[in-house]
């Protein structure tokens, strides 16, 4: 089938990804810049709208609080593998950018004075540990519907134009700098190529490699695969998330914002058995810790059910009117998902594959920075990343609860600010080279009259099979191996893939053979690192090398893909300034 030829933009910024980085990453460019912005789906559709339980932000509305408390709340829940620089920026920042999206309109929950409502969270405490803290700023239990809403908003009325429903393809370079995109229009089949002076990738994270995940089907790694394959690294992808509370059979979200508000887990012997794994804490402990212990459980034959592979979230402490009035959505979660009325019944939850710490490496201002041990600052110009695609590395090798959304509006709003002072340095823009968009566009030809055996939906459900037993909660060097084997056969059956659907206008088969592609890629990322790194750390859990080792591995994995699909792994250090493992030392605000 013969491709047409791309139509041509021209923008300063480009952002990829209309989430909550996205759009924030875009309200703050259009202050100074021609923004423009590509999603794959409508903007109030992305991931973001599915976060439940807050912001966090030291506003002390209900208790005091302090930043201080927060960053080193954030440097612990991370197993001390955060940058510390930009956690200190990201917890400072936090009161001032959740009362900016207060004047935005976000209809936060409201205390009986009129303040901001805040809940407790996981691993969010008061005074270095000392009890749980009311920190998570929150819109009832739809906090991230409500800032999606309240962003788009925002930047229509900056006239930020939107391309939606059209899927990046490549990232285009000149002589090392990032100067556009390729995509593809999804409902009319051409293909686009965005010139800009300036790019921001904000697609989100590849939780779907997983079976039992929370995470929207578009959330495949998109944004990361196509930066491995401009030649850029990727940085710490061994580390994901599981929840503790994914609905059973479902593995849709229960925020640990009904844990917050007095609810608890038992097992089969109706045991609050998280007082075993977190005696201060208990429920509330970061989320790693939980989802080891539920998974421990599950080991030692105290799960719920016949195959003992869940347990129950109990919400019998909670008045019923405080869950209708602050946990309206989990009410319709339990009772479509699980089929049970939570103000009467438990919930049925397991660990579910939730978020990525890991993504494309940025500094603290949202610049994509290469990155080693001899040279950890290197960037690259007019590239740039923000929210769950990038690793600030503010969440290290496991993400407190509410940081994701503080993490999307603090690098969203500074990489758009970033953005405007690059291109307005830029005395034009960089031209295009000749084969500019080729290489995307022949992936989709050849993936148009592939005439293969195998079909995507068998090769995906296989790799995510595979991925929840091999590379799960608990790895070990045979399960990593075993599945390092599995994707290199899935790798071989992906090259004789056919299509059933040939037409370019609105082609689902197209679109999921290109992320299965990048799936790929990511999933051998996260098995090597994840071989390699022969410690256990945050969410990087090894059965067989059960201690942190911060002798050999207090340091960022970067990782390389060849074009023929090998992957290098290479390290950078951790910065440890100014807050370290051994001392804290409270330093002044800085901004």
């Amino acid at each position: 089938m013969e491709m047409k030829k791309p139509i041509y933009h021209k923008h300063d910024i480009i952002i990829v990804g209309a989430g909550g980085a996205g759009l924030r990453a875009a309200l703050e460019a259009s202050k100074g810049a021609r923004t423009g912005v590509i999603s794959q789906v409508f903007p109030t559709r992305s991931h973001t709208v599915s976060a439940q339980g807050g912001i966090g932000a030291t506003l002390g509305n209900v208790e005091p609080d302090n930043w201080y408390w927060h960053m080193f709340d954030t440097v612990k829940g991370s197993d001390y593998l955060g940058d510390q620089d930009a956690i200190e920026y990201m917890c400072q920042m936090a009161p001032e950018v959740v009362i900016e999206l207060e004047h935005m309109g976000l209809p936060f929950s409201r205390l009986p004075n009129g303040k901001i409502y805040q809940r407790m969270f996981g691993g969010h405490t008061s005074n270095f540990g000392e009890r749980a803290v009311c920190r998570s700023c929150a819109a009832a239990d739809r906090t991230g519907h409500a800032m999606l809403h309240t962003l788009y908003q925002q930047c229509l009325k900056n006239e930020v134009h939107f391309f939606s429903e059209f899927h990046a393809l490549e990232i285009l370079t000149n002589n090392g700098a990032v100067n556009g995109v390729l995509a593809r229009d999804i409902v009319h089949g051409e293909f686009h190529v965005f010139h800009a002076k300036a790019v921001l990738f904000a697609t989100g994270g590849y939780s779907r490699l997983y079976q039992n995940t929370s995470n929207a089907h578009i959330n495949t790694g998109d944004g990361l695969a196509l930066t491995m394959r401009a030649g850029f690294p990727v940085e710490d992808l061994e580390f994901v998330q599981f929840h503790p509370t994914g609905i059973y059979g479902a593995g849709n979200l229960i925020t640990e914002g009904v844990r917050g508000e007095g609810g608890y887990l038992v097992n089969a012997e109706n045991e609050r058995f998280m007082v075993k794994y977190a005696p201060t804490i208990k429920d509330l402990a970061s989320r790693d810790i939980v989802s080891r212990g539920i998974m421990q459980e599950f080991r030692e034959g105290r799960g719920v059910g016949p195959k003992k592979d869940h347990v129950l979230l109990m919400m019998d402490e909670i008045d019923e009117d405080i869950i209708r009035e602050r946990l309206p959505g989990i009410m319709e979660l339990a009772e479509t998902f699980a089929g049970v009325d939570c103000t009467k019944e438990p919930i049925p939850v397991r660990p579910t594959a939730h978020y990525v710490m890991g993504g494309i490496p940025t500094n603290r201002f949202a610049e994509v920075a290469l990155g080693s041990m001899d040279s950890p600052e290197d960037t690259v110009p007019g590239f740039y990343a923000a929210g769950e695609a990038a690793c600030a590395s503010v969440h290290g090798a496991n993400r407190l609860g509410t940081n994701s959304l503080l993490d999307i509006i603090v690098f969203g709003k500074v990489g758009g600010a970033k953005m405007v002072e690059y291109v307005n340095s830029l005395p034009d823009f960089i031209p295009l080279t000749e084969s500019a968009g080729d290489r995307g566009r022949a992936e989709v030809d050849r993936l148009l009259n592939a005439n293969g055996s195998e079909r995507m939906g068998s090769i995906m459900q296989d790799l995510r099979e595979s991925m929840d037993e091999n590379c799960g909660v608990f790895r070990t060097d045979e399960s990593l191996t075993k599945q390092k084997e599995k994707i290199s056969e899935l790798r071989d059956r992906y090259h004789n893939i056919g299509l059933d659907d040939r037409g370019l206008t609105y082609n689902l088969d197209l679109i999921e053979a290109v992320e299965l592609g990048h799936i790929l890629d990511i999933a051998q990322v996260v098995v090597e690192a994840a071989l390699a790194r022969t410690e256990s750390r945050g969410a990087h859990f090894r059965d067989d090398y059960p201690d942190r080792d911060d002798q050999n591995w207090l340091k960022h994995t970067m990782a390389y893909l060849s074009e023929d699909g090998d992957v290098r792994l290479d390290y950078k250090p951790v910065r440890l300034q100014p807050l370290s493992v051994e001392s804290f030392e409270p330093k002044e605000r800085v901004y």
